[in-house]
Formats: C-alpha cells, structure tokens, sequence
C-alpha cells in the first residue's frame, strides 16, 4: 500500500498528488528535497525518512519530479514499474500544458490524473501478484536421476584404472625422451643407493618419498664437504669467553645511559624550566586570529600558467582528460549513449584524484540523472555540459547543508555562561593532538580562554605532548598580556581513568574558573574496536559536547568511507540516549602532502553531509585553513 504519491516542479509548484493515509507528505517531500535534490545526490533513486522509504524519477526536459512514498518495512516490488508508467503517461497526456513554460498556467491548470493513477496501480499490483513463486527442484527432475545405478558403479571403478594407465604412460613416455649424459648421470646415483627402480619394484611413489630419495642422493655427493668445511670453519674462530663488549657507534655516538638521558632535571620533585625555544618558528608565519581560505594552487599550475602565454598548436582544444571528447550536440535532447563515454572517462579521473570508487560512480550518476532528457543549445557539447554539471554538484556537495561557525556558537555560550565542549575522534595517527593545539591557538588569538582535557589515557606520551603544546601556547600568550589570567591550561588526570570521567570534570572546572573553551582530547581508535567505540560513545552522551569533529587524513581513499560510516554507526549503536549524538563536522589534516588529489574532501563531505571545518596544512599553529570550495574543485578538475 502506498502511503502518497506526488508530482511537482522544480520551481516547487505540486501539480498533482495522491494521499493514500491521512499523514501529510510535506515533511518527506521536504527532506527529500533538502538532502537529495538540492545537495546533488541523486546518485540513487531511493530516499529514507524516518520511517518511510521515497522513490523518485526525474524529467529533465519538462523539470519535473514524480515521489512515491510507502513504510519501508514493506517490499514492494512494482514500485519502480509503477513510477515508470506514471511518468510516462502524465507526461503524454498533459505535454501541451507543461510545455507552456508558465508558473501561472501551470496553477491554473487542472490535472485530473486520478483515475489513471488507480488504474495503473491495479495493474502494477496485479502484475506482481502473478508471478508464480519459484519451486525447488525434485531429485526426479535432474539429470543424475535420469542416469542408471549400474553405469555410476562402472564409471567409478574404471576411474583408477584409466589414471593408472595415463599415469604409466607418462612415465614411460618421460623414460624414452630423457635421453644423453644428463639422464645417465641421474639414473647411477639411484642404483647405488639400492632403491626400487622401475614398475615391478614399486616405480609408483608418492610426492614425499621421491623428495627424500633425491634429498639422500644429494647428501651422499655433497654431504662430507660440507662437513669437513664447517668444521675447519668453527675451529678457526678463537673461542673467547667473558663479558660482551659495548657497542661503538659509527658516528662516534655513547651507549652510557646517562649520556642519553634527556629528561629534565628536577629541583624538590618539581621541573626545571623549559629550555628556550624559538617562538616564530613554532608559531609560524600569518596572522592566527583570521582563518585564510585553503589554496590548492602548486607550483605546477604556475609552469603551466606561464606556459599557456606561449602560443601553441593545439590551443584551441579543450585540456585535461575532457580534451579529447567534443562533439557538438545541437538542439537534441541528451541521453545515456551521448554521455556515457564522458562519463567513464570522468569516473577514472575522479578514482585518480582519491575519490572513493563508490562515490566516483554515484556522482557520474547523479551527473547523469540531472542531464538526462535536457535539451541542449545549438553549439554546445557533450563534454563541456557534463564537466560544468559536475562542477555544480562538486561545489554543492563541500556547502553541505549546516555550517559550523564556532566564534559565534561561542560568544552565544558565553551569553549563557557555560564553557563551549568541542570533542575530537578519530583513528590512531591522523593528527587530533596537534590539529587540537591549532586550534587552541587559533581561539587564543580570537581572545577566547582554552581548557584542554587530557581524556587520551591510553597512549603512552599522550598526556606529555598536549603538556607541550599547553607549554608553547603559554609562552606565546603570557599571563601579562591578558591581565595576569592564563589563558590556556591543560587538565589532566594521569593514565588508566575513565575519559567520560575526565571530560566530566574537566567541563565543570571550566564552568567554575570561567574558561570559554573545552577542548577534549580523545584516544585514537581503530572503527572496527568494539569496546574503544562503546567507550567513545559514552564520553559523547554523558558529556553532550556542543561540537563532535572527526579528525581524518587527506590521504585516504576508500578507508574515508569506511572509516566515517562505521564510526557514525557505532556512536548511533552504543550510545544511550534516543536520539544518538552523531559526528557534526570534519578536520581535514595533512593537505599539504597531497599536491592536487583532494578526493578525500568529496568522500568525507558525500558520506556524512558535513562540513569541512578545518584544514590542517602544515606543522606550525599558523597552518590551519578554512575550506575554500571551488578551489577544491578546480584542484580536483585539473588533469
């Protein structure tokens, strides 16, 4: 049974639909609309919302969406034939008005669909409801009971037999064609050892046995050589007996243990003061209180700006992996076969940019999806449309639909006198104490007090590198610039605690000395860790931080996908409450090692709808970017 079933515009005028239960479908059509058509996801023509399932089909020629919705427990089977015939109906029947191009007329015309509407969804059911179910099939039916139970006995016992013969023959036929020094010289060893030769004194040998007889015959030639040679050898070397002697290091390095000991010294159990350090060359160059705009540029691009000044034969031609596939299109209507070699050359280049392949091939389609059926101008081309329609939906896609902006969240934080929680996940190595650490310094220079909770008490050094970073960011912003109050401080507990437990405690000394910021530093975990992301799960439902980032690399391909979709199921899994915390935005680290394959930005952002919040570019506190998204796309385009 169908819960609605609806046609509009997608200027959003409905020109007709159908309510088959009482429930509005505003709410699903919207969401719909939100997620899918808006963000350039119509890779895949099925939708979930809450507790309803939308199919829909586009009509790029008339910009028409025909929606079915029906409770998603439920296994329809016709609904895709259904949406079919109705589209292709409505769109015969009521072509002339449609056609019109006018918002007005389209109000005031009327569509009196519903009788055609009920009579093929009777016979979208009927046809359903016909096919037989399938039978297993009898033993009677197949052909080895159609074989007698007197030609199975002879074939099986004629098996051996034959293989004995084969077998016998081969050998023979091996015996006859070695012939020369090489075969006589085989043959002498192994009637000297006495083994049996030859079929009547047990020729047929297994695997094992020929191998130990060739291993005798070698040991019998070889063996007393070696012997005699190994014992000359352990004979001439001087047995020496006493304490090993210590290792003397090529570069005239000390294996004496107080030589390497770097720790600091302390004075009454506290430490010494930190050795200088130069400030600018861990603060960085630029200004930290403004965050700039990621560039994708290297230095490639600028050759090849220089270059294209210089004129060349081949100019007029479109570059990259689209400059081999032109062809005008007219005043035609585009379909499949005119795009699908563009469309493959396409996902390749995507593939290679580091794009998932699962996403590479949803974005073609979505691409198609949107192309399909719409009518051309007269000196355009295929590839041209195609590489701007993708361009659209690459930009659409890194604008997800919520933008974070955390110096505003704060300051409403700061209205209501409460600390503004940002938590940090992510696997082992990808960087979250020291993205961690630029941030607070980007805070820091916004004039925003930091308070960094140590809740990685798993790795080992993790507590002594944020105590650090706590150390630089000091020295960078002393308490006399800011009226003698420190503006950043690290709480920590040691190793071995509960996280939850920490970042609990943490929260609340914050709230009691007035820090603006919490910064939860959390332990790496692999996504398939059962009980590391229970543990996660718990710190985020007891704590509710105002913030979840999930730290990934730009290195990543396919594991993006992976590592986001699993991580977002585990946090839903374990967690406690009835509407699960889920991750609310992204920081993207180590882009300067990537050069132009930023796919890993598309996959991220296509696989959980959120923003890119920051962008790690190097290893100073300076080294933080915003995402810039058409220079994402043209680092992506590029060939």
């Amino acid at each position: 049974m169908l819960d609605f079933f609806t046609i509009f515009s997608k200027g959003g005028l409905v020109l007709w639909c159908f309510q088959g239960v009482s429930d509005s479908c505003t709410g699903p059509v919207n969401a719909l609309i939100r997620s899918v058509l808006l963000q350039e996801r119509g890779g895949n023509n099925s939708f979930t919302h809450e507790a309803l399932t939308l199919k829909y089909k586009l009509d790029n020629q008339f910009e028409l969406v025909f929606v079915v919705g029906f409770q998603k427990i439920l296994t329809l089977t016709y609904v895709d034939k259904l949406i079919d015939d109705v589209h292709r109906l409505f769109r015969d029947k009521y072509r002339t008005e449609i056609q019109q191009q006018s918002a007005l007329s389209l109000l005031n015309g009327t569509f009196d669909f519903q009788n055609d509407f009920l009579q093929l969804l009777r016979e979208a059911e009927e046809s359903s409801k016909v096919r037989a179910p399938t039978t297993m099939k009898k033993f009677e039916d197949s052909e080895k009971a159609k074989k007698p139970v007197r030609s199975m006995i002879e074939t099986r016992g004629e098996k051996p037999k034959e293989k004995a013969k084969n077998s016998k023959k081969n050998k023979g036929a091996k015996k006859e064609g070695s012939d020369g020094p090489l075969a006589t010289s085989k043959a002498v060893p192994a009637e000297k050892s006495g083994l049996p030769v030859g079929p009547e004194n047990g020729m047929e040998l297994s695997k094992e046995e020929l191998i130990r007889r060739k291993r005798e015959e070698f040991i019998q030639k070889h063996g007393r050589g070696m012997e005699k040679s190994s014992k000359s050898s352990k004979s001439d070397a001087p047995k020496e007996k006493g304490k090993k002697a210590p290792r003397v290091w090529a570069l005239g390095g000390s294996a004496n243990k107080e030589a390497l000991d770097y720790s600091a010294p302390t004075a009454n159990g506290a430490p010494e003061g930190a050795p200088p350090e130069d400030i600018n060359l861990i603060r960085g160059t630029g200004s930290g209180r403004q965050l700039q705009d990621l560039d994708c540029s290297s230095s490639d691009d600028e050759g090849a700006a220089q270059n294209s000044t210089k004129p060349s034969a081949t100019k007029g031609t479109l570059g990259g992996m689209f400059g081999m596939l032109k062809g005008l299109v007219g005043s035609k209507s585009l379909s499949r076969e005119d795009m699908e070699s563009v469309l493959d050359k396409m996902r390749d280049h995507l593939i290679a940019k580091n794009v998932a392949a699962d996403i590479a091939v949803q974005l073609c389609e979505s691409v198609a999806n949107k192309l399909e059926g719409k009518v051309m101008g007269t000196f355009s081309t295929v590839t041209s449309t195609v590489k701007l329609a993708l361009q659209e939906s690459l930009v659409q896609i890194l604008q997800p639909q919520r933008r974070v902006d955390m110096l505003r969240d704060i300051m409403d934080a700061q209205r209501h006198q409460r600390p503004y929680v940002v938590t940090f996940c992510g696997v082992n190595g990808v960087g979250k104490s020291t993205n961690l650490a630029k941030i607070s310094f980007w805070l820091l220079e916004n004039g925003f007090s930091v308070l960094i909770a140590a809740c990685d008490t798993f790795r080992a050094g993790a507590v002594e590198q944020l105590r650090t970073h706590t150390r630089r960011l000091h020295a960078l912003h002393p308490p006399e610039n800011h009226g003698g109050r420190a503006m950043v401080q690290l709480f920590e507990k040691g190793y071995g605690k509960d996280a939850a437990g920490i970042a609990m405690e943490a929260i609340a000394f914050a709230r009691n000395q007035g820090f603006d910021v919490v910064l939860v530093d959390t332990a790496g975990r692999m996504q398939d860790n059962a009980p590391l992301m229970t543990a996660l799960a718990k710190l985020i439902t007891v704590n509710t931080p105002d913030l979840v980032l999930f730290v990934g690399e730009a290195l990543v391909g396919n594991e993006a996908v992976d590592q986001l979709v699993k991580f977002n199921r585990a946090l839903a899994d374990h967690s406690m409450a009835q509407t699960p915390r889920l991750i609310d935005g992204i920081v993207l680290t180590k882009f300067d090692t990537i050069d132009d394959k930023v796919g890993a930005a598309i996959s991220m952002t296509y696989i959980t709808s959120k923003p890119i919040v920051f962008v790690g570019t190097g290893q100073t506190y300076c080294d933080l970017r915003s995402l810039n998204a058409k220079a994402v796309v043209a680092a992506l385009m590029k060939a």
